[in-house]
Order: C-alpha cells, then sequence, then structure tokens
C-alpha cells in the first residue's frame, strides 16, 4: 500500500465539511485513498457505474435519509448529476438536527462537471481536493516514475510491457468512452491526434494556430478540444507570470501532458533506452519536474512560468507574496543556465533561485542559486506549507 500524500488533508477535510468532493483522472486511486482515509467511519460506498448499486438510489432521498448518520461514498458521481440538489437538502437538515459533518464523499473523474453541478447547489457545503498521480515523494523512484507516470497500475505494472499495455488501454478507453461523456461527440483517432500534437509541443508556448492547420480544424475548435482535456486533469495549463514590471511579457500558456508515461505511450516511447534518445526527452523531464512540484504546492502559493520577448526566461515561478521562488529545470548533471534565467530573476525579485536537474547531490553555485534534486526541492516545499 502506497501513502498518499493528501491522506490526512482529506481526513481533516471530511471531518470539517459535511460533503467533500475528491477528483482526479479514472484510476489515479481516488477510491483507494478514500477507504484509507475512512478507516475508523461507519460508511457505505456506492459505485455509480454498477447497475445494482445505481438501482439503490432510484429514491435517492430515501436511501440517503436511512444513512445519514454513516458516511456515504458516491463513486462516479458526475453520473447522477440530479443528486447534488438532493445532497444540500440532506445537509441542512442534518445541520438543523446536529448530526455530524463529513456525511458525503463525492469521487469524480474530471472536475468540469463536479464543480458545474455542486456550484450552486452545494456552495458553502462542499470542499474540493484533487488527487494527482503518484509523486516522487509517495514512491522515491525518479527513473520509473518519469518513464511509467504516475498511475498505480502502470507504475506497480511488473514489467515494462505490461505497464505499456495498460496505459494504450488507459488512453483508448477516455478517448472512446470517458470523454464522449464530457464533451461534444469527437472522433477518436481526431482527439488522439491532437493530445499526440500536445505531447510533443509540451513545455512550449501554445500555438493554436498551428495546431488547428496540422489537424485540419479552426482555432476555436482547438481551443475547445484544449478545454476539455484540462477539464478531464489530463493536461495541464501554466498560464504566465504577470505583473506590470513595464516589460512586454509573453501573455500565452503553456502547455504539459500531465502524466509522462501517458505522454510517452503517446509518443510511442516504450523503454528508457527509447526516452534517451527521444527529441522530446527534455520538455519530458520539464513536464516530470512541474507536475511533482504541483503535486505537494501549498495553497498559499502560485505556480507561472516567465518569459519576456527581451529573452529573459524562467521554467517556473512560484509567488508566494513575500517570496518568490524562480526555478530553471534542467536534464543534466552538470547544469548551467543561460542569462536569461537570471535577467528573468532580476525582474521578477525572486527571493530564492533553484535549478532542478536529475542528480542527487545539493550544491550553490556562484549566482545565488541553489543546484538541487527533485526529490529534495519536492520535500523543501512541503516543510514550507
Amino acid at each position: 500500500m502506497i501513502d498518499r500524500v493528501k491522506t490526512d488533508e482529506l481526513r481533516e477535510l471530511l471531518n470539517s465539511f459535511p460533503a467533500v468532493a475528491l477528483i482526479g483522472p479514472r484510476q489515479v486511486g481516488k477510491t483507494t485513498l478514500a477507504n484509507q482515509s475512512i478507516i475508523a467511519k461507519d460508511s457505505i460506498y456506492l459505485d455509480l457505474e454498477s447497475p445494482s448499486d445505481l438501482a439503490k438510489l432510484s429514491a435517492p432521498e430515501l436511501y440517503l435519509k436511512q444513512h445519514r448518520d454513516k458516511l456515504v461514498i458516491l463513486d462516479e458521481v458526475h453520473r447522477l448529476p440530479e443528486i447534488f440538489q438532493i445532497l444540500r437538502g440532506l445537509i441542512d437538515q442534518n445541520k438543523r438536527e446536529g448530526v455530524s459533518s463529513g456525511s458525503y464523499l463525492l469521487l469524480g473523474s474530471a472536475s468540469i462537471d463536479l464543480l458545474r453541478q455542486s456550484g450552486e447547489s452545494l456552495a458553502g457545503r462542499i470542499a474540493y481536493l484533487e488527487l494527482d498521480p503518484l509523486n516522487l515523494i509517495e514512491v522515491d523512484n525518479q527513473d520509473r516514475l518519469w518513464l511509467r507516470g504516475g498511475f498505480p497500475d502502470s507504475f506497480l505494472a511488473k514489467s515494462e510491457k505490461q505497464s505499456v499495455q495498460w496505459r494504450q488501454h488507459f488512453i483508448k478507453t477516455y478517448l472512446e468512452r470517458d470523454i464522449p461523456q464530457f464533451g461534444p461527440r469527437i472522433p477518436s483517432e481526431t482527439l488522439r491526434r491532437f493530445w499526440t500534437m500536445l505531447a510533443y509541443e509540451q513545455s512550449g508556448i501554445i500555438n493554436a494556430s498551428k495546431l488547428a492547420r496540422n489537424l485540419g480544424v479552426d482555432a476555436k475548435t482547438i481551443s475547445n478540444y484544449l478545454d476539455l482535456l484540462v477539464d478531464l486533469l489530463l493536461v495541464r495549463r501554466l498560464n504566465p507570470w504577470h505583473k506590470n514590471i513595464g516589460k512586454r511579457l509573453v501573455k500565452s500558456p503553456k502547455i504539459y501532458v500531465r502524466d509522462t508515461g501517458v505522454s510517452h505511450s503517446l509518443l510511442g516511447i516504450d523503454g528508457m533506452e527509447s526516452l534517451l534518445s527521444h527529441p522530446t526527452i527534455g520538455a519530458s523531464w520539464e513536464a516530470f519536474v512541474v507536475e511533482n512540484v504541483l503535486s505537494v504546492l501549498p495553497d498559499t502559493m502560485t505556480a507561472s512560468f516567465y518569459r519576456s520577448s527581451g529573452g529573459a526566461e524562467i521554467d517556473l515561478v512560484l509567488d508566494a507574496g513575500r517570496e518568490t521562488w524562480a526555478i530553471e529545470i534542467k536534464r543534466s548533471l552538470s547544469p548551467k543556465v543561460e542569462k536569461g534565467f537570471y535577467y528573468g530573476c532580476e525582474d521578477i525579485k525572486a527571493t530564492k533561485r533553484f535549478i532542478i536537474y536529475p542528480g542527487e547531490e545539493n550544491y550553490p553555485t556562484n549566482h545565488k542559486t541553489v543546484v538541487i534534486s527533485l526529490h529534495e526541492f519536492m520535500k523543501e516545499l512541503i516543510v514550507y506549507k
């Protein structure tokens, strides 16, 4: 059993809110985390993809009232959107009658529907927690995690072949079954091509016109496709840093396929040797670092990147108001950065400067910058919380 970093946070939310939504991609481990977090609670688990469990909610208000003294877990809750209004009434009734909080744990495979459906009906009654794929703090095996990605079944597969097969099936299932539930009917092959194009272009500035030409659609369609994959937590859109500093700054976001194992499968990478010789290795490493860092990012920090028209550039900027951390990401055991990084640090008035690299030793440079391993940097972020 892998201990997840979000376990304690989920327990705290369950003790503080009448409803908690745990959201994340399919197969990321939401059900396992839910079970880990409620050991001491009397609970009912319903999988709304199971016909027998769904049948129990044919009269949802009546059924849920019978279990109002328990924690009710509703998995794949987006399949029963009418449940949110009913939960509101039950939560308010529980509050009036003094029933303890933490009555409902909602699990969903995406943020898009949970946020839309529960936004009004459960406002002020629900907390949200996003579960990412496994990160380096949780498994401490950098090369394996980078190659296979953080979906538990992929990471824990007995062989590379089985891991690749799992990811190929995961992609196929999302394209043919899951994505059509959330968005317009898009041909699976078209969406696969788009997803693959993003894997090739990741860590770069999004160019909707270029993607549209390559896919044979218009820029608005590209925007809709991208919004869908972002909302499904499969792709990350990292926004640029913006403050009025008297410089012309890049305003378009950077794009990452959030799980490197998935992006490697989209690109036909089936092993470490294939990855090390692939032209996207640098972009893949940057995506891996960004996702791991953001998986432990404190709530008090925001993440962005910095790029000016004059050539100043910082891969990742973490802003906590009183502190601004500048991070350069390098896939080299002897990392060196360009002058643009230091110019960028001056522009944003960085209070700390880091170079994250794949090695294990941490050491300072002569430019107020610390070269640090990804694992150690993540530990520093956790302590900062």
